[in-house]
């Protein structure tokens, strides 16, 4: 069922005939399988990867740090929780390392975005600090490369 799911994170919008020729199974296996993978929860939904630049949308994307202390009984689940259920955040991540989240979120101005730290995030019972990291430039994202201009080739001059 990799293939299939490998094939579906390419582009969700392949067939179950596009998918079965491309993986030597029958329409019929590939959207069994499918369905099975909807209803296992393993295929939680299909987006579309937007490159926002190219739009007149004005929003400000920020990679959030964030410090917990965790809960007794329930770890980290509890203040994710609260954190995940906010419109702004896009994803949240529990990591290994200098931090305890990863906070994805997404507003209309940086404004916003400080806002959201100092007034929704930050307050939550647990959390130790925050850090906010501005996103300036995607150039990658879900393995989509944003920025196809041709790389013109540097030459060294040798004197």
């Amino acid at each position: 069922m990799n293939d299939i799911l490998k094939l579906l994170e390419e582009d969700c919008r392949y067939t179950p005939d596009q998918i079965a020729a491309m993986t030597g199974r029958t329409a019929e296996e590939v959207s069994k399988a499918i369905d099975k993978l909807r209803e296992d929860g393993v295929i939680n939904g299909y987006t579309a990867l937007i490159d926002w630049e190219k739009t007149d949308a004005d929003t400000v994307t920020a990679f959030i740090e964030v410090k917990i202390t965790p809960q007794r009984d329930d770890g980290f689940d509890r203040i994710a929780k609260r954190i995940y259920q906010y419109d702004e955040v896009e994803s949240l991540y529990l990591m290994s390392g200098a931090f305890d989240f990863a906070v994805i979120v997404t507003g209309r101005s940086l404004k916003d975005v400080s806002q959201f730290v100092s007034l929704k995030l930050a307050p939550i019972d647990g959390v130790i600090s925050t850090a906010t990291h501005f996103i300036m430039k995607r150039y990658k994202d879900k393995h989509r490369i944003f920025s196809k201009k041709p790389v013109e080739e540097e030459r060294v001059l040798f004197v």
